[in-house]
Formats: structure tokens, sequence, C-alpha cells
């Protein structure tokens, strides 16, 4: 895929209930969005922006030489920010246009790449995104780990909080079977968006299955927009949620670019 055919967004706010001011803590000494940004611009992608309401963020990010979209405070997810950023910068309506969350600053740029292109060769798709087989047993029935299940063309049927797909005969008695492990898939929350379609997404009613399962990605389906899924081509490590997370991303010296 070359320069000319994707972006990268990165939606970023200071106001995280878990750990306020994310964008701004430091990783090895520097900010985390300095590093999610360097992911991006390492993608090849065509251009990268920083989706922001805040002038702490906005500063810093044009200190290490970003472009910066200022957007209303009160958007509720993401996707909605990076929304009004795309429409701010009239990105075509067949662009291709790549959500990268602001607290993914290991977020290798092959998988930028791999869901751009996923997007860019389904057509009938106006949204792609990624998944990867299960680690364990007891990730099928953590609510934590959100599961996809795919058509014949893999494009997704569902995705939920709960253990799908549900195994009748080997899940009796409520045990979690190894087979449901193999033909389970975590999704991976990295998407790629038609412009267009990104730009219509904050004007759609929220479903009902939304807001039981809390995934914003069950929209989509609801109003019958397509989402290829693609097997991630390699497992990215976690994204930074807590202080936990942010002690433990400081302690690792092994994360590569590439």
């Amino acid at each position: 895929m070359t320069k000319s055919e994707f972006y990268v967004a990165i939606p970023a706010r200071f106001g995280s209930t878990r750990l306020h001011g994310k964008p701004l803590l430091e990783i090895h000494g520097r900010p985390m969005i300095e590093l999610v940004h360097e992911r991006a611009v390492s993608s090849g992608a065509r251009a990268v922006v920083i989706a922001t309401d805040d002038e702490r963020i906005r500063s810093v990010a044009e200190g290490f030489g970003a472009e910066v979209v200022m957007t209303r405070p009160d958007h509720l997810s993401g996707t909605d920010r990076i929304a009004e950023a795309a429409e701010r910068l009239q990105w075509p309506d067949d662009a291709i246009i790549v959500n990268l969350q602001g607290d993914e600053p290991h977020m290798p740029p092959a998988l930028i790449r791999q869901v751009a292109r996923a997007l860019a060769t389904h057509p009938q798709a106006g949204i792609a995104t990624l998944c990867t087989r299960l680690d364990s047993v007891s990730d099928v029935s953590n609510p934590n780990v959100v599961k996809v299940v795919c058509d014949s063309r893999g494009f997704a049927l569902y995705f939920s909080r709960a253990a799908i797909p549900w195994n009748r005969e080997g899940f009796a008695g409520d045990a979690i079977c190894d087979e449901s492990v193999a033909l389970a898939r975590r999704h991976l929350g990295l998407y790629a968006y038609r412009s267009g379609v990104l730009r219509s997404y904050p004007s759609l009613t929220p479903s009902p299955l939304e807001r039981l399962e809390q995934l914003e990605q069950l929209r989509a389906l609801w109003h019958g927009i397509g989402i290829v899924v693609e097997e991630a081509d390699c497992v990215p490590p976690p994204g930074v949620d807590t202080a936990d997370d942010l002690v433990r991303v400081n302690a690792r010296t092994d994360l590569g670019t590439k």
C-alpha cells in the first residue's frame, strides 16, 4: 500500500477517567502521544493527524511536529472525534482513515498498514478491523476480552463480551472447552473507515445491542455497514489503560517498531 492510499487519525483527550492526562504521561521519558504518532508515521500513511480538544495536548503535539486538529469537547467517543477531524480536513468520501487509539504506543506499524489494506481490498465494506487467536480458555469467558465471529467471507457477524461461538455440547456445565478457544477470535480495537462512513457515523442512532454490550462497532452492524475482519499478521502488545499498565510498558525494552 502506498502513501497516497490511507490516513491515520489519533483521538486524544486529557480527561481519561482511569488515567488522567494519559496522552501526556511519559514512557521512557517521552509523552505517550509522541510514541503513538511515531508509530502512525512509520506506517507510511499519507498524513497523520492528532484530534484533540485540549490545548495542553495540542501544545505538546505541535512541539514534536505533529499536525493537530482541535475538536469539540463534548464527543462521547474517539470515533466521533476523528469524524469531526475528517470533516474539518475535507478528506474525500472514499479516503481510508485508520483510527489509532492514543493509548497504543507500541502498535506495530505493520498492523496499521494491514487494516488499511484490508479495507482497500474489500470495496463492499465500510469498515475494516483485525482479530487474533485467543490465548487461553479463561479469555473466552472474560468480558474484558471482546470476541468476534465472522461469515465465510471474513465479514463480522457479531461482536460480544460473552463467550462466542457457544459450543452447546462442549460447554455443558458451564465449562469452557478447548475447541471453543480454537474457533473464537479476540477483536483488536484498530479500525479503518471509509471517510464517508466515518463522517456519517455520529449521526447514526446507537443500537440497543451497542448499549447492552457497550461496544460501539455494533452500531455499524445494526445499520447494515459491512465490517471486514482479518486475522492480524502479528499480536500487538497491550495498550495503556491503567497506572499499572504504564509501569509495565516503562519496564519493557523489547518493543520493536516494525
